[in-house]
């Protein structure tokens, strides 16, 4: 079995990983996370869907393939110039809200949502402000993070603050999570 063949893209993507490539945007999802984000996301219909970093849209078309029409997806991004791709391209889809904002700003003010998947994408919801995004998980919610393996982007130290998340994760008792040694490192987290 080769998981990279036969990959089904959304609709939209080729349009916006052109986009990506004209703006020499490298923190986009890779494929295979965007299959897995598709896949779980259908397994929550009516779903409240949570995304802190938009990015150019990548996983957001993930995961709008995912989704049904009852279906809610709210994206954050703080480059307007990425996040204008991506309303370029799935702003005109009605289960969809960009939001122009810090992740962490925008996480301080959200206390009213719940959410039954997060993909957390940026520095916030992640590596600061972990606390404010799981509180906005429902019971029974799925918490997503990528690149936990080593990326040629990473800074200096960057894999220490990753063993440090690890770590985090793993000693909630608020959250069964599943590492994933796969396309850029996957960790699934559900809230208990």
């Amino acid at each position: 079995m080769n998981d990279t063949e036969n990959i089904k893209l959304p609709p939209r993507l080729p349009q916006i990983m052109s986009e990506t490539t004209r703006l020499n945007f490298t923190m986009a999802s890779d494929p295979l996370t965007g299959c897995l984000l598709r896949t779980l996301a259908a397994t929550k219909p009516a779903g409240d869907f949570l995304e802190l970093g938009t990015g150019t849209g990548v996983a957001a078309a993930w995961l709008l393939d995912g989704m049904d029409e009852r279906s809610r997806l709210i994206s954050v991004e703080m480059d307007e110039a990425v996040l204008d791709v991506a309303k370029e391209f799935l702003g005109d889809d009605p289960r969809t809200g960009f939001f122009h904002a810090d992740g962490a700003w925008w996480l301080e003010r959200a206390e009213c949502f719940r959410f039954d998947l997060i993909f957390a994408d940026s520095w916030p919801g992640k590596y600061t402000h972990l606390e404010e995004a799981l509180r906005l998980l429902k019971r029974g919610g799925l918490y997503v993070i990528d690149d936990m393996l080593p990326q040629p982007n990473w800074p200096d130290g960057h894999a220490q603050q990753v063993d440090e998340l690890i770590s985090i994760l793993e000693n909630r008792k608020d959250l069964l999570i599943t590492r994933l040694n796969w396309s850029t490192g996957v960790i699934i987290g559900t809230k208990i």
